[in-house]
Parts: structure tokens; C-alpha cells; sequence
């Protein structure tokens, strides 16, 4: 049975390697993810190093939201694009505008065209837009990822800059919060916005509807004009909504709810042609994801873990996960071990003939019979993703999450 620590480092690892070949891409082209917000002064980052993350624990410290007036905190912090910034690198700005946000929240996600619609709106203004995550990837609960394909790491942030052609620096500060912590952010998406003198002018929401195209970020822009305009900003901190900052200290209830998961029973039942008839007909209002595999097959063996945890990141929506076994009737106790040793508490079955054929046109008369085997279905029967092999996880999280019965925002 793995520790909390040993699940996060596999998760981090999957996640790592899913990003490599966009991380390539990113690095390839690093103005990419760091264009300046002014076109008359662009942002040139003191530093170019390599940087890899190393989340770890923090202790507890109280967290204030800094106050209107302050001046804004130092910081040297890595960019998506694989360079460091720091606070002097935007003295030509009129206006610093710092967006603490993250790759995972409903929220944040719902804003991420209003920030980038903000900084090129204000491009030939003077005002750079920035944007840090605070969050630590060890706090973050697979139930917390319902609404996404990627998690919080600096991999992840890597490509959802990259799948979302973000105009500004994205800067990760999951480490250890060093950074975030001076400034106070309480939710994501939470704005800074800072004078020339980088004197604290306006903090708290964008805007105060959170549905997209309902609202243009218009509290934001107000801040800004009035400091572009050399006036006060009428209300200058307002209430922020979104998803609570992961701090790295908030890890007592992850190590809860996953030792509880390791508790949980993890069952196989025998399945005929007729039992797999009606799972492929969906009749429930779930996104259904099937996936055929057996302990002999190597590929299946090393994905079959990716299955779990889009099972915990989606269960709690309209989504569900079941499991088929292709051994052998007489292996179902090593079919047992096997999904034991994966916390596999989902619905599993094993195909209750020995007839490799019989389970192939059962399943899809088009599979040509070579594991792993996964399918898609929605309410209703229609199969949306069908593979032959081993699946992309990231490409298949994003099919679930983009499908008109889940979606990134409420």
C-alpha cells in the first residue's frame, strides 16, 4: 500500500511526463509565455537558468492579504519558459497588474481569457500583467481536479500556458510559497495592482461575475485606468471568490481522504456478452469510460494506474470509470492482486470465458484485438474515443473535461 508521499511523487512523475514534449515546444519559443505588457518596453528576464520543482513541506505561518499603500514585495520566481523574473524586471511599468491564479480551479479557469484579454487590451498603456501560482501541488486532491486535465505542477502550468497561448509571464511559487505568502492572495484568481512606484493601488476580484462573457474584467480596468490617469481608484479593495489558496500545510485532510480510498473495497465480478451489452448502451446520464486490459499485458499494467486517478479526479461528476479484465476465468485471484495493489475501488469485471474472440466482438467488432483496449461512451451508447493501445492521458482528460456534460466552469 503506497504512502500519501510515494502517491505524489507517481502523480508528479505522470504529470512530468506528460508535459515534456510541451515543455520542448515552450522552451523552444520563450517569448511565448513571456511577452511584455507594454510594446514600448519589453520585459526581459534578469535571469535564464534551468529550474526544477521541488514542492515540499511548509510550516504554518498567518497569511495577510497585503494592505493598500504597501509596496509590493521582491521576488525571483520561474517562468513557464524556463527563465526567472524578478520584481525589477517590470520598473518600466506603468502599472504592474499581479494575478495570482492556477491551472486547476473552476474559477481560474472561467477568468483566463479576461486576464488575457487584459493584457492585450493594455499593451501600448504601459501595464504589465503578471501571473504567479501559489498553489503547492502536494495539497491538491485528485476530487479537487474535477474541473480540469492538469493539476498545479510547474509541468502542468508549462502546458496549460502553452494550450492557452497566455501574453504574460506565468510564474510558479509552489515550492514554498515564499513569494505568495508576502503578498496574501486568499483565492484564485486574486489581482494586485501597483503604481509605477509599485505602491499597492487596488487588490481583490477582476470583476463580480465569474460565468465567461458575462463580465470584461471591468474592476480591474477601472483600477488601472485611474492609476494610468494619476487618480485615486474609487474601490480600492474589493472581495475576491474563487478557490482557496493550497497551501502546503493544508495536507491533513489529503492524508485523510487518501488513506480513506485505500480502505475502500475493491471488488471483480464475472462478466458475460450480455453483461457487457448493457454497459455499452450507457443508460445512465454518465460519461462512461471503459477500459479492457489483463495483468499479462505489460502496457496495461503500467497505464492502468492513470485510469484511477481520472476515476478520483471526475467521480464526483458525471463521469464514471469500470474496468475489464481479459484473463483467464481460473486468474481471477491474480486479477484480485492486481487491482488490490492499485486501489482499483471502481466497478471491475472479469470476462467469465476463455475465449479471447468472444470478448473482442462483445466489446467493439472493429477492435482488432491487441490490449489495452478503452472506450468512451456517452448516456445513450453513441462512442466518442475509442484506442488500441495505450492511451495519452492527457489527451484523453481533456476529451472528458470538454465534453458538454462536464466543462471547466460551473
Amino acid at each position: 500500500m503506497q504512502t500519501s508521499n510515494q502517491r505524489t511523487f507517481r502523480s508528479q512523475l505522470i504529470y512530468g511526463a506528460l508535459a515534456f514534449s510541451l515543455l520542448i515546444a515552450c522552451q523552444s519559443n520563450p517569448e511565448q509565455a513571456s511577452k511584455s505588457a507594454s510594446s514600448e518596453t519589453e520585459t526581459t528576464p534578469t535571469t535564464t537558468a534551468s529550474f526544477e520543482a521541488s514542492p515540499q513541506a511548509v510550516e504554518e505561518v498567518e497569511v495577510n492579504t497585503l494592505e493598500i499603500g504597501a509596496k509590493a514585495p521582491d521576488f525571483r520566481l520561474p517562468g513557464v519558459d524556463g527563465k526567472f523574473y524578478e520584481l525589477a524586471d517590470f520598473d518600466d511599468a506603468e502599472v504592474l497588474a499581479i494575478v495570482f491564479t492556477c491551472n486547476h480551479c473552476p474559477t481560474a479557469q472561467a477568468y483566463e481569457q479576461r486576464v488575457i484579454n487584459l493584457a492585450n487590451d493594455y499593451q501600448d498603456q504601459g501595464v504589465a500583467v503578471v501571473a504567479i501560482s501559489p498553489n503547492s501541488p502536494i495539497s491538491l486532491l485528485y476530487g479537487e481536479l474535477g474541473y480540469s486535465d492538469l493539476g498545479d505542477t510547474y509541468e502542468d502550468m508549462q502546458v496549460r500556458a502553452e494550450d492557452m497561448d497566455y501574453n504574460f509571464p506565468y510564474l510558479y511559487d509552489g515550492d514554498d510559497h515564499a513569494v505568495s505568502i508576502q503578498y496574501g492572495p486568499v483565492a484564485t484568481p486574486h489581482i494586485f495592482i501597483f503604481d509605477k512606484a509599485k505602491n499597492l493601488q487596488y487588490v481583490g476580484r477582476l470583476d463580480g461575475s465569474e460565468k465567461p462573457g458575462s463580465a470584461n474584467a471591468e474592476d480591474a480596468r477601472s483600477a488601472i485606468d485611474a492609476v494610468l490617469a494619476g487618480e485615486e481608484v474609487t474601490e480600492p479593495k474589493t472581495k475576491t471568490f474563487g478557490c482557496s489558496v493550497k497551501w502546503a500545510w493544508k495536507d491533513e485532510y489529503k492524508d485523510k481522504v487518501y488513506a480513506d480510498w485505500e480502505e475502500k473495497p475493491v471488488d471483480l465480478e464475472m462478466i458475460d456478452e450480455a453483461g457487457i451489452a448493457d454497459l455499452l448502451k450507457n443508460d445512465t446520464d454518465k460519461l462512461r469510460l471503459i477500459n479492457v486490459w489483463a495483468t499479462w499485458c505489460g502496457p496495461c499494467v503500467l497505464e492502468y494506474p492513470e485510469f484511477v486517478v481520472m476515476h478520483r479526479m471526475y467521480r464526483d461528476r458525471a463521469f464514471e470509470f469500470i474496468s475489464i479484465s481479459a484473463d483467464r476465468p481460473e486468474q481471477q485471484e491474480k486479477a484480485q492482486k492486481f487491482l488490490d495493489k492499485e486501489n482499483s475501488a471502481v466497478q471491475n469485471y472479469l470476462f467469465a470465458k476463455d475465449d479471447k474472440y468472444a470478448l473482442i466482438e462483445a466489446i467493439d467488432p472493429e477492435w482488432e484485438g491487441a490490449l489495452p483496449y478503452t472506450i468512451l461512451i456517452e448516456p445513450g451508447g453513441k462512442r466518442i474515443y475509442s484506442q488500441q493501445g495505450t492511451i495519452d492521458p492527457l489527451a484523453l482528460r481533456k476529451t472528458i473535461v470538454d465534453h458538454e456534460l462536464m466543462g471547466r466552469y460551473y
